[in-house]
């Protein structure tokens, strides 16, 4: 199993800037993948971004495009998202997700216990 662990979630003012690390421990020989969805009061969690462990190939989705950047330690384990330009509209819980190749070739996920983003004046 992989755990993992979020820090650098706050109160922040519009047009500010906030970075969220995210820590995977335990069984990490199929870490595929590790990146960060967000929740806002609402049934779905969107993806903000993802980055390959291997590669480090990034992908965003549309709220982090241009604003955002996402980085990784793979030796650490670690993943980075550095959030500039803060809006309103940012406001979620975000939590840090993991996609892991199991030894049978199944794919398993494990989520972060989330982190408080409150962008506001």
């Amino acid at each position: 199993q992989v755990q993992l662990v979020e820090s650098g979630g706050g109160l922040v003012q519009p047009g500010g800037s906030l970075r969220l690390s995210c820590a995977a421990s335990g069984t990490l020989d199929g870490l595929v993948a590790m990146g960060w969805y967000r929740q806002a009061p609402g049934p779905e969690r969107e993806l903000v971004a993802q980055i390959t462990m291997d590669g480090g190939t990034p992908m965003f989705g549309d709220p982090a495009k241009g604003r955002f950047t996402i980085s990784r330690d793979d030796a650490k384990k670690t993943a980075y998202l550095q959030m500039d330009n803060l809006r309103p509209g940012d406001t979620a819980v975000y939590y840090c997700n993991a996609k892991v190749l199991g030894p049978d070739t199944t794919w398993n996920e494990a989520w972060g216990q989330g982190t408080q983003v409150t962008v506001s004046s």
